[in-house]
């Protein structure tokens, strides 16, 4: 059966984990994972495979992923990606999904976290993509910017990002950040194995991946 992204966001299991998910980051210490993120993740996914030319289902797919790919956080962040999988799984075995989509779904967010990930298939290319480019002030939880680490320092510095994506080409990144709260080499110190995965996320797509600091290009 082929169950779409609108099903998925409508369901209540999946909100739920997505929020409790979310919840215990928060106790963390982390960064917003909760749905603000899953849906930037899920859309830049998909538009990354449609402006490639890939499919709308392969696109639908990448949308499903993305909004599923943190839900678990929920059991723990360590290995959260695996969990997430055969969470996932559980979920659209439930509701009838198709083997071979729920493959490349699990396969996707299995594959994402930085430690195990690789852009098996184009649907985890472009999860990772989404995924690690996500960074933006309004992650940010923490208001005392006295006690900021440099995760809160390097997201807080963000002020725009655009992801430009051309057919053919590349993949690139481009941010505005705020250099009163963070270096640019700050970001590279939390950030690189991130570049490094996205760069990977691209050249399984075919493309190049270039990443724009206050206007400097920098890969």
């Amino acid at each position: 059966m082929k169950i779409t992204y609108q099903q998925i966001i409508a369901n209540d299991t999946v909100k739920t984990y997505i929020k409790k998910a979310d919840e215990s980051l928060s106790a963390l210490g982390y960064t917003e994972h909760s749905f603000t993120h899953v849906g930037k993740v899920a859309k830049t996914a998909s538009d990354i495979l449609i402006t490639l030319g890939y499919s709308e289902h392969e696109a639908e797919l990448a949308r499903i992923a993305g909004y599923l790919h943190d839900i678990g956080n929920v059991i723990n962040r360590i290995d959260h990606a695996q969990s997430g999988a055969v969470m996932a799984f559980r979920i659209l075995d439930k509701m009838e999904m198709d083997a071979e989509d729920i493959a490349t779904i699990i396969t996707a967010i299995g594959n994402h976290d930085e430690s195990t990930a690789f852009p098996v298939n184009p649907v985890a290319a472009a999860l990772i993509l989404a995924d690690k480019t996500d960074v933006r002030y309004s992650r940010v939880r923490n208001q005392d910017f006295s006690s900021f680490d440099i995760h809160d320092r390097v997201n807080y510095s963000v002020k725009e990002a655009k992801l430009d994506i051309v057919k053919d080409s590349h993949i690139e990144l481009a941010l505005t950040i705020d250099t009163d709260f963070c270096a640019v080499m700050d970001y590279f110190e939390i950030f690189l194995n991130r570049m490094i995965l996205c760069r990977k996320s691209a050249e399984r797509l075919g493309l190049k991946f270039k990443l724009l600091i206050n206007g400097q290009r920098l890969l």
